[in-house]
Formats: C-alpha cells, structure tokens, sequence
C-alpha cells in the first residue's frame, strides 16, 4: 500500500484530506508540518509522494521560517529524495501562481484549496504516485 506524506499546519485541512485519501484512495497517510520530521521521512524511504501545503505559518527549520516552497527546493536539490513526487496545495490560488509555484519549487503537480471534487483530488495524486 502507498503512504502520503501530509505536511500541512491546519489540522482541519489535514484530517480531511487523510479521510479522503485513505477511504477513497485506499493509501496510507502521515502527517506533519515540522520541517526536521518531513525531511527524515523523506530520507527514509517509507513514502511515495508528498502533499506540500504552501503556507506553513509555525514551520522553522535552523532557526528561518520555511514556507512549502522552500521544503520542497530542499527536497528536490537533495539526490536522496529528488525523485520524491511532492504536489503543492495552497489556497491562495491566483492567476498565474500555479506555474510559479511549480517553476519555483520544482514540484511535481498542483492543487488549490479548498478540495471540492474529491474524486478529482485522489485522481491527481494516483496520476503521479510511482508504478511498482
């Protein structure tokens, strides 16, 4: 079975999103916004994808504020973990902020906030979970 790495501070955002995934995607869900445990996650090997919330408000790693994008340039620039997919969710949702976000970050897809079609949701995070 597949396990999704949440990282996302609101904790409403992340139970919805862990019931969506576990009873409509059949996947195994982990959450967390601590910078330190996302990162040994994804060096440990125990995940196949990441949903990178944008806005983190309490995350701090070394003493800055990191935000999703951030997270997911570390990530993306560390061989161990490059090939992670990481999916950017955010609601702030404007013209034109998908492709910098994705630009920026080097993430692998995108979802706004707040999750309407939830059918839709787990369809996007399926189309790019890694095939055995």
């Amino acid at each position: 079975m597949k396990t999704v790495l949440i990282v996302e501070d609101d904790p409403i955002n992340l139970r919805v999103f862990s019931k969506i995934l576990t009873k409509r995607g059949g996947l195994n869900v982990k959450g967390t916004e601590d910078v330190e445990e996302v990162i040994q996650i994804a060096h440990s090997g125990v995940i196949d994808i990441i949903l990178m919330d944008v806005s983190l408000a309490h995350s701090v790693y070394q003493g800055k504020p990191m935000d999703g994008i951030k997270i997911t340039q570390m990530l993306k620039a560390d061989a161990q973990t490059s090939k992670l997919p990481i999916i950017l969710v955010t609601a702030h949702a404007m013209e034109g902020d998908r492709e910098n976000f994705l630009r920026q970050s080097g993430a692998d897809g995108y979802i706004s906030k707040p999750v309407v079609d939830h059918q839709k949701f787990v369809d996007q995070i399926m189309a790019l979970l890694p095939k055995d």
